[in-house]
């Protein structure tokens, strides 16, 4: 029996979730859709995602594949669209359902992942849901000096979860810089792929050098040792953000 397989485009706010993979203690991301999913197409739907975000990460931008029994048109994926947002709670929104090779894989068929996390530098009781906020003075100068280390690097174990169920720490970094707008500062991150923790735990160190308590040379030597209790604490998950993944062309029909 031939299948059609389908990549959902979605965000989502985290706040409420344990994160995007099924959990026996929690709400998942991953649950709702599955569930969602089920109900409109009344078929028994269970959905692959690009990685797995932690409990109360955000992402504006993320992937799924699922398979069918048979395909639906463009105007099908409109309403199909449209009914699941009606059904969804609030917190996440579908953008697109498209077909795609039957090989395609929404985690493993990714080219690369793009994270940010957002610290607000001034108190902001609107945004407390969504930016870890840091008023003390940072040296943005700095940061950026420390942070230019990682693309020279590809072993993380610095930043990894201790005994996380993971064969490599091998990540391959092609962008990571720190950027200043307004009261928001962010850091970009780039890589092939992520360790459990990875962002928040590098993101942590990087504030450790911009508040003078090491320098950029102590940062690459963290890195360097591949010893997580070098390393400096993980920061909140509400500041960090799955921005982009990116897939090679040809996977989409």
């Amino acid at each position: 029996m031939n299948h059609q397989r389908y990549f959902i485009h979605l965000a989502f706010n985290g706040k409420n979730y344990k994160g995007w993979q099924l959990q026996k203690n929690g709400i998942s991301v991953q649950s709702v859709l599955n569930h969602s999913l089920s109900t409109v197409l009344r078929m028994e739907i269970n959905v692959t995602g690009c990685g797995r975000t932690d409990a109360g990460v955000h992402a504006e931008n993320f992937y799924a594949h699922f398979d069918t029994l048979s395909s639906f048109t463009s105007v099908k994926a409109r309403s199909i669209i449209t009914r699941l947002n009606g059904f969804l709670p609030h917190d996440i929104v579908i953008y697109n359902i498209m077909p795609v090779t039957p090989e395609a894989n929404a985690r493993f068929s990714a080219l690369s992942r793009t994270y940010e996390y957002r610290i607000s530098r001034q108190k902001n009781p609107f945004g407390m849901d969504f930016n870890y906020e840091f008023l003390g003075p940072l040296d943005i100068e700095v940061m950026n000096r420390a942070a230019k280390f990682l693309p020279e690097f590809t072993d993380f174990t610095s930043f990894a979860k201790l005994h996380a169920q993971t064969k490599t720490n091998i990540c391959n970094i092609s962008e990571a810089v720190w950027n200043q707008t307004g009261n928001t500062m962010t850091f970009r991150i780039t890589a092939d792929r992520f360790l459990r923790n990875m962002v928040r735990s590098i993101t942590g160190t990087l504030i450790n050098a911009g508040r003078g308590k090491l320098s950029p040379d102590d940062f690459r030597n963290i890195i360097q040792s591949k010893d997580r209790s070098k390393a400096g604490t993980s920061l909140p998950a509400k500041g960090l953000y799955l921005t982009d993944v990116k897939y090679p062309e040809d996977i989409f029909i």
